[in-house]
């Protein structure tokens, strides 16, 4: 199993944070990556990041880069929480609850972390007596499953923060996928 981190709307004061846990089956990692390349070739973008679409037309493409990733096979976790939180205590808990699995082949963050985030990571994982060498940081133009990552937790954010017709009829799409949904922030700010 691998598990893609990423979260959105951390550093806003209001709406909400999301952390997003995307699992995929070991077997399967390589080709639901492959599968987002050829998605996003067929919708004639490079690297798709959440952030970069947000005006108008950017919603329609993201709505299809949304319907298209909900065929593939994966599931997710994710924690939302309500802001202004405090970073550090809020992925310690989250992750404390969410990462429940032993046979962890890998779990991927987004490089441009700080230090500290790494370093909460891994104390949950020892906590956990999961090894911590499992811990890699990549940039998420190099890595399709980080992108999806990013893809679910900038939608969850979205979601939550301003449900429209058009968020509630896509999330629709995703509700089997959660395995796991940890809203509100208990204790996380």
């Amino acid at each position: 199993m691998i598990i893609f981190i990423d979260e959105s709307g951390i550093h806003k004061s209001v709406d909400h944070s999301v952390i997003s846990f995307v699992y995929i089956c070991f077997e399967g990692a390589e080709q639901i990556e492959n599968e987002i390349l050829k998605i996003e070739g067929f919708l004639g973008i490079q690297k798709f990041h959440w952030s970069n679409f947000s005006s108008k037309s950017g919603w329609e493409l993201r709505e299809k880069f949304l319907k298209a990733i909900s065929k593939l096979d994966f599931t997710f976790k994710v924690a939302i929480m309500k802001n202004p939180i405090n970073m550090a205590t809020a992925l310690e808990y989250s992750l404390g609850y969410l990462i429940i699995e032993k046979k962890i082949r890998k779990i991927i963050i987004d490089g441009k972390k700080p230090r500290w985030y790494g370093q909460r990571l891994k104390k949950v994982l020892r906590d956990k007596g999961i090894s911590v060498k499992k811990v890699r940081t990549l940039n998420d133009e190099s890595s399709a499953g980080l992108r999806l990552a990013d893809a679910l937790a900038g939608f969850i954010r979205s979601h939550y923060d301003k449900p429209t017709e058009r968020t509630i009829r896509l999330y629709k799409l995703f509700e089997n996928k959660i395995t796991a949904q940890l809203v509100g922030g208990q204790i996380a700010r």
